[in-house]
């Protein structure tokens, strides 16, 4: 066994939890945004689009809701939501009508197109070669701004005829359109307002435990990683009970929510009236996990381009380091929303954000203690704290009154 691999057996008992979970969902991976869409009644488009580098990503479109019938010759202003990292589409949906932000946009009367990344279970193709080969995964949240959201977000210009869009990110979803705002800057004119939800860019004052211990070995994961080329996580995924006949009980949720990485205690997100089930859909890779623990060094906090050490920075680069995204560049109006129990996107690291975007028109701290990184999309109350602000906000746009 080789020096590292302890913690790659640590990395795994975390992130990937026992084969009891597994066997639970086996009869849940076919619950898909289609199959959620079509059980509730709303309409539902599937589209593939082809990156600029060549990765094959699906989105999905919901061109109308239940609650706001389409009438002929209506076109109605588009959104783009993108989730966030080892999630995909489904986040938008899954906790059900009424409550997940897919839906209440839908029925709000917008066009609502969900994005998927590269390496996550709906957008695994590539037009030379396959999620089999290594080739496939040699990517981060760069290549996630700079060929998956640009290709989508002219995607739904050309499907709509708008000439710009709305644009709503979680976590990793913020990062990459800051990103490709950064260093695409024409990119900014095509977007009417973007609303960050937990935003991720700056991380030396996050409080996760994990990602503190990770930080100062980020040599020693980027040589598991290298072993173990695709990484899957399991990532919670909240069902509405029209998706599985299946709950855990409370000490079981109490285990999962204190457990993985990306969530911490005190969180609002409750099973009262919903079903919690484990699955393993979503891939990332490497290479988006390294950056993300590279961006939690406290002694040199940079939000800029992935590390290849110092010999290959200076082939790409032509310098030792990595160069900063200059989010000065990100002159699309930007809505940061942040939780006062957020682990990974921390209040100090908020303010550093918003003080260095070109256009931040607000910093919204959500009015509930305990609103934590996932409550943004699976959180009881993420209808009050967050959709329905983002929705007067976008319905402002729409009068004209921004």
């Amino acid at each position: 066994m080789r020096g590292a691999s302890w913690l790659f057996v640590v990395l795994s008992a975390v992130l990937c939890g026992s084969a009891e979970e597994t066997s639970r969902v086996d009869d849940e991976k076919n619950v898909t945004v289609p199959g959620l869409l079509t059980k509730y009644g709303y309409p539902v488009e599937t589209y593939e689009v082809t990156t600029e580098d060549g990765y094959v990503l699906t989105m999905f479109r919901i061109p109308y809701g239940k609650k706001s019938p389409l009438t002929e010759g209506e076109r109605r202003p588009a959104v783009l939501l993108q989730h966030g990292l080892m999630n995909s589409a489904d986040d938008w949906l899954i906790i059900g009508p009424d409550r997940a932000l897919g839906y209440i946009l839908a029925d709000a009367g917008y066009d609502v197109w969900l994005g998927n990344i590269r390496g996550n279970w709906y957008s695994q193709k590539h037009q030379d070669y396959s999620p089999k080969k290594d080739k496939f995964w040699k990517f981060s949240w760069h290549e996630h701004g700079i060929y998956d959201m640009p290709a989508q977000i002219d995607h739904v210009l050309n499907a709509t005829g708008h000439k710009q869009i709305f644009y709503i990110g979680h976590s990793m979803g913020t990062t990459m359109f800051y990103v490709g705002m950064s260093l695409k800057h024409d990119y900014n004119e095509k977007i009417r307002a973007m609303f960050s939800l937990a935003p991720i860019a700056f991380m030396n004052h996050m409080k996760s435990p994990l990602f503190r211990i990770l930080a100062p070995l980020t040599s020693v994961v980027q040589f598991v990683a290298a072993e173990v080329v695709r990484l899957r996580p399991y990532t919670i995924i909240v069902r509405s009970r029209m998706a599985s006949s299946k709950s855990l009980t409370d000490d079981e949720m109490e285990r999962i929510v204190n457990d993985p990485p990306f969530l911490q205690s005190d969180e609002e997100t409750t099973a009262d009236e919903d079903e919690f089930i484990l699955s393993d859909d979503d891939s990332t890779s490497e290479a988006t996990s390294e950056s993300s623990c590279e961006e939690s060094d406290e002694e040199a906090c940079h939000f800029r381009q992935y590390n290849y050490g110092i010999l290959k920075n200076f082939k790409r680069y032509g310098k030792a380091t990595p160069p900063d995204y200059n989010l000065a560049n990100v002159t699309a109006p930007v809505y940061l929303f942040y939780g006062p129990n957020d682990w990974l996107a921390g209040p100090t690291d908020i303010d550093r954000l918003h003080n260095q975007l070109g256009n931040s028109k607000e910093k919204n701290k959500i009015e509930f203690p305990k609103f934590n990184h996932l409550d943004f999309i699976y959180g009881r109350d993420a209808y009050d704290f967050v959709y329905k602000p983002v929705l007067d906000l976008m319905n402002s746009y729409e009068k004209g009154t921004i």
